[in-house]
């Protein structure tokens, strides 16, 4: 059983940044992908914003490529996204992700607001 808890979402101006952290507990060692999500308000499904492998491979959507940065402290069980240059369209709750390796078991945080305005 993993449990993750997000934090740092917030009211934003565009152009402005925000760092949101995911903390991790439980059996970290069986998850080997984590990553961010998002779900807009008029949305009906998560979308993808940008995943990291245990070994630091990252991947990003392409609408936050080159503004928004994933990174992990395994030490810490830590992951965290640092979004630069926000856009109204950023505006969403964020969700954290993990995926157990073996069982491809998906474990999700209760998801962080963030609000740009333009």
């Amino acid at each position: 059983q993993v449990t993750l808890v997000e934090s740092g979402g917030g009211l934003v101006q565009a152009g402005g940044s925000l760092t949101l952290s995911c903390a991790a507990s439980g059996s970290i060692s069986s998850i080997k992908t984590r990553g961010w999500y998002r779900q807009a308000p008029s949305g009906k499904q998560r979308d993808l914003v940008a995943t990291v492998t245990s070994g630091g491979s990252t991947n990003y959507a392409e609408a936050v490529k080159g503004r928004f940065t994933i990174s992990r402290d395994n030490a810490k069980n830590t992951m965290y996204l640092q979004m630069n240059n926000l856009k109204p369209e950023d505006t969403a709750v964020y969700y954290c992700h993990a995926l157990e390796s073996a069982s491809h078991f998906n474990y999700w945080g209760k998801g962080t607001l963030v609000t740009v305005s333009s």
